[in-house]
């Protein structure tokens, strides 16, 4: 080792070099020692590493001015051989690194030391160290990584071996950790998604994404290159592109959005080290349709005839067909009128549902002066229309189509007129064959009544009637959403009304069904729902509408009855139309219950929808809020029971008052009959112990309701309250045969509403009678009152055990009657 040391002192003993400048070459050799002898090696040159670090801040110091001087060439002192260190070695550590040299060896027995990052300094804390001290052996003691630590700044100090002096600078130097490829380039994403026009230029770059590998810069572990390894799916003749170096991926011709209109791309980034590594991602191309058909029209051209003198407003509609996604800029259409409209006398303006041209004559037409006109018309979508000629997106001079409307100009005449022109239907549930689908009447402008004759001019599916004489609307067949004539969920409809003059006039409605929902445009009733005491026929209800959310003003509308219901026809009718609202009229009396009245509300603005009232008609205590009664839940709760029991009491009704009626015949006292002169001034004595059991009672004979008291006269007629009875020739028979009535219609009635199930809460209602001796008539036919001196006192004991019988089943039953 001693001879090695001589020689590379004379090797290097004639160089010079600035005070300065510090070798970067450093040599590691390899030798196995123990780690006991390691370990016993650091603990003896830590504590003269800190003594070494105190003393040698003058040697740091004078360093550091030496340099400040100018530039001088001096004797090398240390010497220091090529060193590499290798990421990731397997070992067996500790492994022997290299050897330092300083001439101050040769005449001094010196001792060398380590020291910083990698030895008592983090990072690596440990990973280096001298276990040869005298001759500057190094040793490394793990494997390192080093992505995470490339390089290390160590520090060599040379000292006396006794006295721990410093005999020279301190070395820095730079350890470079060897990088091997074991580090596979990365995408920031495992997944991208993007979207790109179909008239995208094969020239710009589609997407571009950078892989990074982390291996050392500069060196072909971290040189990356690209490549597609898949694409789906494969259209003939094309393909996409990716730039082996920047990863820019590209197109190989034009796309077309009919044929593909998305794609899956699998990109692969690959190093160039060995062995070579590599990593993928996924691009999810998604191809947005642009305008690469043109609009064109479904006729070459167009006969219509307007009448001179006249505006006439959405006078024809042009269809065009366009083979781009609906909804967007490249199948939208724009209209123009190329030729024949000088004068500024049309418009034309597109429908943003159905992408028809709406012609319409804003100026009137002189008959005088042009009685025949002819009119170029245009049209194109909203984006430029583009071509693909030899893989090469080009954009065309080519952009729109156009047909012709040859228009006859009629003398000026009153012809019908539709209101409104165009009418604007969603289907509802109620359009089934056979079914009534709108009114839609034209009139004259100036009223003049003349015969007008309806028909179809254009329904392509057939699937309406029109009565040629009225102008009714049915439904022929069911609507179909798939029929080709439905264009973005609408059909549309032509209707025509002809009169009979020289020549005759035409006026054109038109309608737009609409498959689709379109609430939001339609008016709608204020309150769907209405609760309205009973009333007489004639007396009016006010239904009231509301527009349209998206219409903040579409009013006033006008309310008709829809024709779909008889019952409806016999029992309602409109009164006058205050713009807003509407009467609603009974026709007759109809008994209380809830009831559906379909009503067609059309706004200002042509949008018709059918809404369903909801009328309750109900008894009202207080002449003004409906009373709810439980009585037709318990109806339906109870089921045939509770007909039974109701059938019970009342058979027991009519049994007591036949019984009581042949007690009159028999012998009733003449006190019932009252002279005419003092008929004004009698009392009759009712009864005010109104809660006693039927055994008990002596006056009344009660089920919920009763005949109203009667006062007579012998030999004469007697009408008793409501009409109820009718005249006879003596009182008995009169008496016999009033009651008789009463049970009959009061029977009726109850089991009507019960067979029904309506509410008649209010019928059942407990009847008042006579209170604290008041002579009071009740307003129902519900009262039987029978003056107590007409029966003996002990008239129901004598009845026998089959009245006690039917007495106990009513006490159970009608518990209220005790």
């Amino acid at each position: 080792m001693e001879l090695l040391a001589v020689l590379l002192l004379l090797q290097t003993a004639y160089q010079w070099f600035p005070v300065n400048h510090t070798s970067n070459n450093h040599l590691f050799f390899f030798h196995k020692i123990t780690a006991a002898n390691r370990f016993s090696h650091e603990i003896e040159n830590f504590s003269l590493r800190q003594a070494i670090r105190k003393k040698s801040i003058r040697w740091v110091d004078s360093y550091q001015l030496d340099s400040l001087r100018p530039l001088q060439r001096t004797k090398r002192t240390w010497v220091i051989t090529t060193i590499d260190v290798q990421e990731e070695d397997k070992g067996p550590f500790p492994k022997y690194a290299g050897q330092l040299f300083n001439n101050k060896s040769l005449n001094t027995s010196v001792k060398y030391l380590i020291s910083g990052p990698g030895v008592d300094e983090s990072p690596e804390l440990g990973l280096f160290s001298i276990d040869d001290d005298a001759n500057g052996h190094v040793y490394v003691h793990r494997s390192i990584d080093r992505e995470k630590t490339p390089t290390f700044q160590i520090r060599f100090d040379i000292v006396h071996r006794k006295t721990g002096e410093p005999l020279d600078h301190p070395l820095f130097f730079k350890i470079k950790v060897k990088d091997i490829n074991d580090n596979a380039p990365e995408f920031p994403k495992e997944e991208y998604s993007i979207t790109i026009r179909e008239n995208h230029n094969k020239d710009e770059p589609v997407f571009q994404v950078t892989a990074l590998d982390k291996d050392e810069d500069g060196t072909v572990n971290s040189q990356v290159s690209y490549s597609l390894s898949m694409q789906m799916p494969l259209p003939d003749g094309f393909m996409f592109n990716i730039d082996p170096t920047t990863g820019s991926i590209l197109l190989s011709g034009c796309l077309d959005y009919k044929t593909a209109n998305s794609f899956k791309l699998l990109m692969k980034a690959s190093d160039h080290g060995t062995p070579q590594l590599s990593s993928t991602a996924t691009v999810n191309v998604v191809v947005e349709d642009a305008n690469n058909h043109l609009p064109v029209f479904t006729s070459d051209n167009y006969q219509l005839q307007v009448s001179a003198g006249q505006e006439h407003p959405a006078v024809l509609r042009l269809q065009v067909e366009d083979k781009d996604s609906p909804n967007t800029p490249a199948w939208r259409a724009k209209y123009r009128v190329m030729k024949g409209n000088e004068k500024e006398q049309f418009t034309i303006e597109t429908d943003p549902d159905t992408n028809e041209g709406i012609l319409s004559v804003i100026k009137p037409l002189s008959y005088e002066d042009d009685s025949e006109m002819r009119l170029v018309i245009s049209v194109s979508n909203e984006e430029p229309f583009f071509l693909c000629k030899n893989g090469t997106v080009m954009i065309s001079g080519l952009e729109s189509t156009s047909t012709t409307v040859n228009i006859k100009v009629l003398e000026s005449q009153h012809a019908p007129r539709f209101h409104p022109p165009t009418l604007i239907v969603q289907r509802e549930d109620s359009m089934k064959p056979g079914r009534v689908f709108r009114r839609y009447p034209a009139t004259y402008p100036d009223d003049v009544p003349n015969k007008i004759k309806y028909e179809l001019a254009h329904d392509p599916d057939g699937w309406l009637r029109v009565d040629e004489n009225s102008g009714v609307l049915t439904v022929a067949k069911e609507f179909d959403q798939e029929s080709p004539h439905v264009n973005n969920s609408l059909y549309t409809i032509i209707v025509h009304a002809i009169d009979h003059g020289i020549p005759p006039q035409t006026g054109t409605g038109t309608i737009l069904l609409y498959l689709s929902d379109i609430n939001d445009h339609m008016p709608t009733l204020v309150t769907p729902s209405l609760d309205v005491c009973d009333k007489k026929e004639g007396m009016p209800l006010i239904m009231k509408a509301k527009s349209a959310p998206v219409h903040s003003h579409s009013g006033p509308f006008t309310f008709e009855l829809a024709e779909d219901s008889e019952d409806v026809k016999h029992n309602w009718k409109l009164g006058r139309n205050f713009g807003e609202s509407v009467e609603l009229l009974m026709l007759r009396s109809i008994p209380q219950g809830s009831y559906l009245v379909p009503v067609i509300i059309q706004d200002s603005q042509g949008f018709s929808t059918r809404q369903n009232q909801h009328v309750r008609l109900c008894f009202c205590p207080d002449g003004h809020t409906c009373k709810d009664s439980p009585l037709p839940q318990a109806a339906v709760r109870l089921g045939g029971g509770a007909i039974a029991i109701i059938l019970m009491a009342f058979l027991l009704l009519l049994v007591s008052s036949i019984l009581l009626c042949r007690f009159y015949m028999l012998g009733s006292k003449s006190k019932a009959i009252v002279p005419a002169q003092e008929g004004e001034q009698t009392l009759i004595n009712y009864n005010e112990e109104s809660r006693m059991s039927l055994s008990q009672a002596k006056l009344d004979v009660t089920d919920h309701a009763a005949l109203p008291p009667v006062s007579v006269e012998a030999g004469k007629e007697v009408i008793a309250e409501d009409g109820l009875c009718t005249s006879y020739e003596t009182f008995q028979v009169r008496h016999l045969d009033c009651i008789t009535q009463t049970v009959d219609k009061i029977l009726g009635r109850k089991l009507y509403f019960q067979n029904t199930l309506e509410d008649y809460g209010a019928i059942d209602e407990p009847c008042r009678y006579a209170e604290e001796g008041e002579l009071e008539r009740s307003n129902s036919f519900c009262s039987v009152s029978i003056g107590s001196e007409d029966l003996p006192v002990d008239f129901l004991d004598t009845l026998g055990p089959k009245f006690s019988a039917l007495e106990g089943i009513c006490q159970k039953q009608f518990p209220s009657l005790n």
